[in-house]
């Protein structure tokens, strides 16, 4: 059981860690699972790969959520020993034979996602034919809107899908379509104009049981992204307007996860405007060069949260690898110096997730905090950040 504290400052003023700390907030996370269950009219399916931390995967347990989209058998396995009674849906659409094999036989899986002729018949032969699975072929959709697009590596287009799709029919109990708009979306057309492709191709192959609107909802960051509540009314609306009488379900990841945890970073050296921290891209800070500086950062020192006038700083990690590095403008109060802590806001989502051990960098530990989101303003539907 990972250690709590009060708050980051609580935490350095009753130890002196010398390698990062992820900071994880559950009661936050389960606040925005359950403000989410309530406002999708369809199952929400949390994105493991986003964070499979115990932790977070429980937390959002106790806040409703009760089906995971799991990308590998390893996810599968994770999900089913921590959580016996959640369902996994394997939504990866390339999936080896045995992990087929094994989530379908050992696992109790029955949703399925392909985006080929091969892969659909792999998840037949590794499941036996069996009559009661539940088929979802993934579509390429464009990826305007997105901060980060997915386009290229997943999806059929639409003048194969139907054909597709009627065979999925054919050995299937239930069929679905899915796609996935692209990661922090701020754009609630692009689901919009998805749903118009998928309907397309649903009408032409005599209709879809299901339809997964994917993920891609934008975690705010800045407080200027739109909330969940005006991506679900666009959804609703596309889905009456395309007259697709079918179950909904959706892929959220970073949205349930990136406002209930922070990173601790020390900083090593400064030189002018450049931060020279402990941790980084190799370690849990990689968003901060993939997104860019659109993180809420604050200094923490034993004795409390410093504040004053801030100023632009780029950030470096600590490895020996020119790619470690963070452009800014990182906004920090400008008095930081050498064995301060900063402590990175929103970092729920995709951090210790992504972290690895190179050049010999320990990426630090894990622990719970209780305070609130410093980061956000309390107003849900007006969420900025907090001054």
């Amino acid at each position: 059981m990972a250690e709590t504290f009060g708050s980051a400052a609580a935490l350095l003023s009753l130890r002196s860690p010398q390698n990062p700390v992820v900071c994880v907030r559950p009661h936050l996370i389960e606040e925005r699972a359950r403000r989410v269950v309530e406002a999708f009219p369809g199952d929400v399916l949390y994105a493991v790969k986003c964070n499979d931390t115990p932790i977070v995967l429980q937390s959002l347990w106790r806040g409703g959520v009760r089906h995971f989209d799991t990308a590998s058998i390893g996810e599968v396995r994770l999900v089913k020993r921590l959580l016996p009674d959640a369902h996994c849906h394997f939504m990866h659409p390339v999936k080896s034979y045995e992990a087929i094999a094994e989530a379908y036989h050992e696992h109790g899986v029955r949703r399925f996602a392909f985006d080929h002729e091969d892969e659909l018949a792999k998840i037949l032969a590794a499941t036996d034919h069996a009559r009661d699975l539940e088929l979802f072929l993934r579509l390429a959709v464009p990826g305007q809107g997105a901060l980060l697009t997915l386009t290229g590596k997943f999806g059929v287009e639409s003048e194969r899908a139907v054909d597709l799709l009627r065979r999925a029919r054919a050995v299937a109990a239930a069929v679905g379509l899915t796609f996935h708009v692209g990661s922090q979306c701020v754009d609630p057309e692009s689901f919009a104009r998805a749903i118009a492709i998928a309907a397309e191709v649903a009408h032409a192959a005599g209709g879809i049981d299901h339809l997964d609107v994917g993920g891609g909802f934008p975690a705010r960051y800045k407080g200027d992204e739109p909330p969940f509540e005006a991506f679900v009314r666009r959804i609703m609306g596309a889905v009456f307007t395309h007259r697709l009488g079918c179950a909904l379900q959706c892929e959220p990841g970073r949205l349930l996860v990136a406002d209930g945890a922070s990173v601790l970073t020390r900083v090593e050296l400064r030189r002018d405007r450049a931060l020279y921290i402990n941790d980084g891209v190799y370690g849990n800070l990689a968003e901060l060069k993939w997104i860019g500086p659109q993180f809420p950062i604050r200094l923490v020192r034993p004795s409390g949260v410093v504040c004053g006038e801030r100023a632009p700083f780029d950030l470096f990690g600590p490895t020996c690898d020119s790619i470690d590095s963070m452009p800014g403008p990182h906004w920090i109060v400008s008095e930081v110096k050498e064995g301060d802590w900063l402590e990175v806001g929103m970092m729920g989502a995709y951090s210790n997730a992504l972290r690895t051990r190179f050049n010999g960098f320990v990426s630090g530990e894990t622990v719970v905090l209780r305070d609130a989101g410093w980061y956000l303003a309390k107003v849900e539907g007006a969420t900025a950040l907090a001054a």
